[in-house]
């Protein structure tokens, strides 16, 4: 047989990995040196030139977008059916193993799978019949703590620190859980790889089996693997099988949702002989830009070991712009990509990747007001994001308490024992006397119409609304919206969350904040008599209103770092390039490797861009209601110099804007230096974060923060008007 076609196209590391004989293998595929087809002509290989039965492969991989491609292009490759082939994702490939051995797995034979959302609620009803006080113990919570432990292979039993009580009743929680799992037949997600991982445990006749049938195994993205993925892996492996793995240590980004970078240097020493090819020839991007990544990529330890190349041109210098501010940053992007679509190009080639989502916010603002088409990808618009409506209902309610929409999405969030049953009470009345939900609720109230326990949950969400509104009527805009996300205490809910969403909730609240801060009321609108808050609300709906373009439309892409892997654009904009942003940070405070992490994100960011690679920083930035001066980040350093073209900014860029109307009888008070209530390194009690040290004071008046070293939750920038410290 003719099997030049599989070696075609291919150049001399890719085809040693291609024809590798027998054996482990890792290879070490960089960004954009065609990692997935030397993944598929090696599964090629094996059936057309070794004579491996299609039934003998498994190949796995992380999406099934990733496994319907593998899929397909193996068919088109082999010219035959990819039915046989066993290939799918980790979980695919378990809950097809389990389906076959439901018996052996100790499972129903109709087990069901529970999703994300049917996981939490059956969590949420176990904490109520606890009797645990689930503001204290969220659901959310402890659906994360249960996946993390099944991910590390752990069930109740295994859990130590069980002297610890946070961890015991975590781990009663979790056990509870598990007991109505079996008893209902239920599987979630993280259990389909436990349970699949304890089926080779617990059954070595069918472990046997599938050793003996499934000879070679194929890894895609080995460097995402987790703790359970790889021990299932080496079980099937055993002695006899062959594990071909393709990843990338240099791009291990999702250690915060369990990846292991270290499985890739864990392979090398577990299993016999592992023969390693390092694929380096980069046929995405030009000389200049792998060159870059390939200086911030030196800085990381213990690396595995490539450096990227390529044989096109080194193309253009990366740019480097140093903005004034934010909104100069955001300006001079969507600028340059004005002229990159006055070329006649296409805005699909252009991407901007920022480390967090709440940087989106104006870069939207400024791509609307050039009437430039633009997409979020994977996420949604900043004012469409749930945390940022929770915030501007209430926001509305102290504009307007008549506003039914705004009050039914807030009464009960956070969690004020506010039920189905009490709203449908409230709605019902409002319809009968024909007057607002708001109306309705006092009605109810005083006719006792609802039970007592709800009469004063309502009543006290009523007593927040009306104090909110008595008391930031005459307060600057940004004051009003940091008062309402703290009084409403909307951070304190979202921060039970996990802790990468939660502090994606948490900064896009920040940043909402700084849009209310910012905000400059439009002539046409004080011409038409409307308020600063009325406009900024306005404004807030009808940018959320707008409708942002398909994923087949001519649109800029915006997204975060994480979410740009395994993608490519001609053109790519890494923006926010300053120290505590990017890298994050918790990075630089915490050990355990995150500022390596960060690393890899940023050479992940770098490798996307094909032909041009701009990187932009603010000398100054918007960060919880006040200016702070930012300093460029570490890795612009780690570039070589002579990589890089600097640009100044214009002499017209927007300083930071600062309102010129005083907060009439602002209700915060205001702070002069010589006023200051506390000390630097004065011992103060929070409310929330216990005990702590004052640092640092930042800005004056209204808008004066300081910064605290707290004993158990760390160093805290706090707005000090309501801050609520007590001296100790």
């Amino acid at each position: 047989m003719d099997v030049s076609h599989l070696l075609q196209d291919l150049n001399d590391a890719q085809r040693a990995a291609v024809t590798l004989e027998g054996g482990h293998a890792l290879i070490l595929a960089g960004a954009g040196s065609g990692k997935t087809r030397v993944l598929i002509h090696r599964l090629a290989w094996l059936i057309q030139v070794n004579h491996v039965s299609p039934l003998g492969i498994l190949a796995v991989t992380f999406t099934n977008k990733a496994a319907g491609e593998m899929r397909s292009r193996a068919g088109t490759l082999l010219q035959m059916s990819p039915r046989p082939l066993w290939i799918g994702t980790f979980h695919g490939i378990a809950h097809r193993l389990l389906r076959m051995h439901w018996k052996e797995a100790r499972l129903p034979e109709s087990f069901q799978i529970l999703d994300s959302e049917d996981q939490q609620r059956l969590l949420r009803r176990i904490i109520r019949e606890e009797g645990l006080d689930d503001t204290h113990w969220p659901a959310k919570q402890a659906q994360w703590f249960i996946n993390a432990r099944k991910d590390e292979g752990e069930r109740p039993r295994h859990i130590e620190h069980l002297d610890h009580p946070a961890t015991a009743t975590w781990a009663h929680i979790y056990q509870r859980y598990e007991d109505y799992c079996n008893r209902g037949g239920l599987v979630d997600f993280a259990e389909i790889l436990l349970r699949a991982h304890e089926l080779w445990l617990e059954q070595p006749a069918v472990l046997d089996h599938y050793r003996r049938r499934l000879q070679y195994l194929l890894i895609d993205e080995f460097q995402d693997t987790n703790a359970i993925q790889y021990a299932w892996l080496r079980m099937l492996a055993g002695d006899t099988g062959s594990m071909f793995v393709v990843g990338d240590d240099d791009q291990s980004i999702y250690g915060w949702r369990g990846a292991r970078v270290e499985n890739v240097q864990s392979f090398v020493r577990d299993f016999p002989a592992v023969a390693t090819i390092r694929l380096e020839q980069n046929y995405r991007s030009t000389g200049t830009i792998l060159a870059a990544a390939n200086g911030v990529i030196a800085n990381n330890q213990g690396r595995m070991g490539k450096k990227l190349w390529t044989d096109g041109p080194d193309g253009t210098p990366i740019n480097l712009y140093s903005a004034f501010n934010e909104q100069d940053e955001a300006r001079f992007v969507v600028e340059q990509i004005r002229q990159w679509l006055d070329q006649g190009r296409r805005a699909d080639e252009v991407a901007i990747l920022y480390r967090t989502t709440a940087q989106s916010r104006l870069f939207e603002e400024y791509l609307l007001r050039a009437g430039i088409a633009y997409r979020v990808y994977g996420g949604q618009r900043f004012f469409e994001r749930v945390e940022v409506k929770d915030a501007l209902a209430y926001l509305r309610l102290v504009l307007n308490p008549n506003d039914d929409a705004a009050l039914e999405r807030v009464i009960n969030k956070p969690a004020r024992a506010i039920g189905d049953k009490t709203v449908s009470i409230l709605r019902l009345q409002a319809r009968e006397a024909n007057v607002s939900l708001w109306q309705a609720a006092q009605a109810c109230i005083r006719q006792k119409l609802i039970p007592p326990r709800a009469s004063a949950a309502v009543q006290e969400f009523i007593d927040l609304a009306s104090g909110m509104q008595e008391r930031v009527q005459n307060w600057t805009l940004g004051n009003q919206m940091q008062a309402v996300i703290d009084e409403s205490k909307l951070a304190t809910h979202y921060g039970k969350e996990p802790r990468e969403r939660m502090e994606t909730r948490i900064e896009n609240l920040r940043e909402l904040v700084n849009a209310a801060d910012a905000f400059i009321l439009p002539n046409e609108d004080a011409d038409a008599g409307l308020t600063e808050l009325q406009s900024f609300l306005s404004h807030a709906s009808l940018e959320a209103g707008e409708t942002q373009g398909e994923s087949w439309d001519d649109c800029v892409q915006l997204m975060t770092l994480h979410s740009a892997k395994g993608l490519e654009f001609p053109v790519v904009f890494m923006a926010g390039m300053e120290d505590g942003l990017f890298p994050h940070q918790r990075s630089v405070e915490e050990s355990g490797g995150r500022l390596e992490e960060e690393r890899r994100l940023c050479y992940v960011g770098m490798t996307r861009a094909r032909k041009q690679l701009c990187l932009s920083y603010a000398e100054t930035r918007r960060m919880h209601g006040a200016e702070s001066m930012s300093r460029p980040s570490r890795f612009i350093d780690e570039i070589p110099a002579d990589l890089l073209q600097e640009i100044r900014p214009r002499l017209a860029a927007n300083r930071p804007y600062v309102s010129a109307r005083p907060a009439a009888a602002a209700k915060p008070p205001t702070f002069k230096n010589q006023e200051w209530p506390f000390k630097l390194g004065q011992r103060v009690l929070h409310h929330k974060f216990g005990e702590g040290t004052v640092l640092a004071f930042e800005g004056s008046g209204e808008h004066t923060r300081v910064q605290i070293n707290f004993a158990k939750a760390g160093s805290k920038w706090l707005v000090l008007a309501y801050a609520k410290l007590e001296a100790r």
